[in-house]
């Protein structure tokens, strides 16, 4: 196996981490997950994602943002070939320490309920499952 490189999400990484996340089973894309949407996400929470590559190939990747008071981890996705190496270990710390330079003190994600190895990997990182808090959606732009 190749060493995997971690570096900040770029503009130009969006086809491979696409690809990366239509692979991995538990990831939910939506209309807020095209090209030009994940532009203006990472251009309004520069340096908070995070890629992981093994050569010239993207195998892991996460959307971390913060609205100023709590930060957001989405679509943390590692390929199958490269789990258990710690790569998702090491982009999540990447993007804790990133939103704790910004004074950023706790951190929210979300995960599909039935996303079971998702669940056990968030727990055995010392995550906590809320169960006094519902997600609420609305649709504010009809395509």
């Amino acid at each position: 196996m190749k060493p995997i490189d971690f570096r900040p999400m770029e503009h130009n990484d969006y086809s491979g981490v696409f690809a990366l996340w239509e692979s991995c089973q538990g990831i939910g894309l939506g209309d807020s997950d095209t090209e030009p949407g994940i532009h203006q996400f990472l251009d309004r929470n520069p340096g908070l994602s995070h890629v992981a590559c093994e050569g010239d190939r993207i195998v892991g990747a996460v959307l971390c943002g913060d609205d100023g008071r709590r930060g957001y981890i989405h679509h943390l996705s590692v390929h199958p070939s490269n789990r258990r190496r710690g790569v998702g270990r090491i982009l999540v710390t990447r993007c804790l320490a990133a939103l704790a330079r910004r004074n950023i003190h706790k951190c929210h994600l979300f995960i599909f309920r039935d996303n079971q190895e998702g669940m056990k990997f968030w727990l055995a990182e010392g995550w906590s499952r809320r169960d006094d808090l519902h997600v609420m959606s609305k649709s504010i732009i009809e395509e």
